[in-house]
């Protein structure tokens, strides 16, 4: 349908979504990032849920079905409600060619406009200017960590990269960014364009110790919050951005304290930090750049003591696989690189040199590293090696996880008991 797999341009994506007449009538909240946007997208939803409201999402990739992409009041539409919006975009696309992503974000995004929905939530896939997501107009806009990601379509520097992302910011709208740390150009553009800018440590903060944690900002305090369930302490970065957000459309979507509790103590999004119990230990995690590995590295380092711990690594071959495999050195006795089903992926071969190349001179000696042809064969292989007191890391990429997750939640019993 189209020549290219991605083509940063969002003329087509308008001009077919004006055909088809979509329009949002509820509140819709836009999220953009390096990391964070997934784990951010789904507190939304889940605190907006415990508030009693009916809600839409859009998020990507999916881990294993397409249907993923699409969530309605918490669970992934069916399939078969999709093929009527498919036909639709054909018809309406006439001779625009669409890319994939292009295509299919219409689809979702007609079927959502035309549910019985109280708020909208769409995730922005890349950058932010140029994203078909951003065909649409926000209420509110979030912008959560910023990083060095797809840098040959986003720029080579974290301020150009984060001028790409606040292109999701409206004049007028709120615009949150969650990022502690972020780029001049975000703060920069959010005051040109005249959007209701929020930052951390201004408008809206959070603390806690090792019991509980509190929010504040805007007129509002919330203490005494349980920790989100989703783990690492990055989590908590994403919760305050998501709690600012829906104070910052109080008016058209009230949202009261039991619902931002319950919503975050009940959220759910597997392959975020998830840990699986079993001998060994499990853990999921989409990390696929070194910001988002750096946090997984740090709360692996924080679970506690294992013998030794195996990694099921695949990455895509544009990422910098040198930075992911430094920070993620210290911590893996036993690596299994894997191939992965698609063109842009690095070979379990080049990986395996990649890492050898990396750990050289380690501490305790060199790891062992293995190749496989996918995510499912390299779990096999590592608890076939491991012992019940080990852990198993998965990590690398969303074909990563979304392989071992292909026949459901592995429950690890390692042979190794004594």
């Amino acid at each position: 349908m189209h020549p290219k797999t991605m083509d940063l341009s969002l003329e087509r994506t308008v001009q077919v979504a004006r055909r088809l007449g979509i329009t949002f009538t509820v509140p819709v909240i836009t999220v953009a990032g390096t990391n964070g946007k997934g784990s951010t997208c789904a507190m939304l939803e889940s605190i907006a849920r415990h508030a009693g409201y009916r809600t839409g999402l859009y998020q990507k990739p999916e881990l294993v079905h397409f249907t993923e992409r699409c969530r309605v009041n918490g669970a992934p539409v069916a399939a078969e409600a999709l093929l009527p919006h498919f036909a639709a975009v054909e018809a309406a696309r006439s001779d625009t060619t669409l890319t994939q992503f292009e295509f299919t974000t219409l689809a979702i995004a007609r079927l959502l406009s035309l549910a019985d929905l109280d708020v909208v939530i769409l995730e922005v896939g890349l950058g932010g200017r140029y994203d078909s997501v951003n065909a649409f107009d926000t209420d509110c806009a979030v912008i959560t960590s910023i990083d060095l990601d797809h840098m040959e379509f986003l720029g080579d520097t974290r301020e150009a990269i984060g001028l790409e992302k606040a292109q999701i910011m409206r004049p007028g709208k709120p615009a949150i960014v969650s990022d502690p740390l972020p780029p001049a150009s975000v703060v920069a553009h959010a005051q040109a364009i005249g959007a209701d800018l929020w930052l951390v440590g201004r408008d809206f903060n959070h603390s806690g110790d090792r019991q509980q944690w509190a929010w504040s900002g805007r007129g509002r305090r919330y203490h005494g919050m349980s920790y989100p369930a989703l783990r690492g302490a990055n989590q908590l970065i994403n919760a305050a951005g998501a709690i600012a957000a829906l104070i910052a459309l109080r008016e058209r979507l009230p949202i009261n304290a039991q619902a931002v509790r319950t919503g975050l103590a009940l959220v759910e999004l597997p392959g975020r930090f998830q840990i699986v119990p079993g001998q060994p230990a499990l853990v999921l995690d989409v990390a696929h750049n070194a910001q988002a590995v750096a946090a997984l590295a740090a709360n692996l380092d924080a679970m506690g003591y294992f013998p030794r711990t195996h990694a099921v690594f695949g990455a895509m071959a544009d990422k910098d696989i040198v930075a992911i495999v430094a920070r993620m050195a210290p911590l893996v006795e036993v690596w299994h690189c894997c191939d992965l089903p698609t063109p842009r992926a690095a070979s379990a071969l080049d990986l395996a040199a990649l890492v050898r190349a990396g750990t050289t001179g380690k501490p305790g000696g060199p790891p062992e590293v293995h190749r496989h042809g996918g995510p499912a064969q390299a779990l096999a292989a590592a608890v076939g090696s491991a012992e019940a007191a080990d852990r198993i890391v998965v990590f690398g990429s969303f074909y990563t996880v979304g392989g071992v997750l292909k026949a459901g939640l592995p429950r690890l019993s390692a042979a190794h008991t004594g």
